[in-house]
């Protein structure tokens, strides 16, 4: 991943962002764009870890701010799982495992790659709050060390008005299931 944008494309996406910021205001109910922005303009290399989650399709924007470290959180708010990371296994050691049909690439590979945390199960489910996601879709979530031991994996969608979580091989993938990121600035 680029580290840096050029100032051109710093631009256009905080362009993207203010728009989607002032779009969407019950997502960050008595947060300031301008300080929002100023968080943005002071970290390139998070700035560059955004720009990767719009490029993904992952329409990020603000979700929440941190009191005790001063970030603001951002996460992936497409209403499907973002489009430019679907057909992907769970994790590396899931991507080596497969010997036949294998996919591009994993989500945590991904994530780690972009420079963002996927989401856990407590903030899928708090940014189902925000909005309906992942009503057609799917999106792989942190898993624990235990569950991944045993080969498995979670995932996480919207249906009949209730989130649900599920376990699958953390080899298996869909052409239907991404993962959503988290970024704190």
């Amino acid at each position: 991943m680029k580290s840096t944008l050029s100032t051109d494309q710093q631009e256009a996406l905080l362009s993207i962002l203010e728009t989607r910021f002032e779009k969407n205001m019950q997502r960050h109910k008595g947060l300031e764009w301008n300080k929002v922005l100023a968080k943005l303009q002071a970290n390139p290399d998070k700035l560059a870890s955004i720009d990767e989650m719009e490029r993904t399709e992952g329409e990020p924007d603000v979700v929440g701010y941190d009191e005790k470290t001063g970030e603001y959180i951002f996460y992936d708010c497409s209403a499907e799982s973002p489009k430019g990371r679907r057909s992907i296994c769970y994790d590396h050691e899931a991507l080596e495992k497969r010997k036949e049909h294998k996919p591009a690439d994993s989500a945590l590979n991904m994530a780690e790659e972009m420079g963002i945390k996927i989401l856990n199960e407590e903030q899928y489910k708090e940014l189902q709050k925000l909005g309906k996601f992942d009503s057609k879709t799917s999106s792989w979530i942190d898993t624990t060390s235990d569950i991944r031991k045993l080969g498995g994996a979670l995932f996480s969608d919207f249906r009949y008005n209730t989130v649900f979580v599920y376990h699958n091989g953390a080899d298996s993938y869909y052409a239907a299931r991404g993962f959503r990121g988290s970024l704190r600035v």
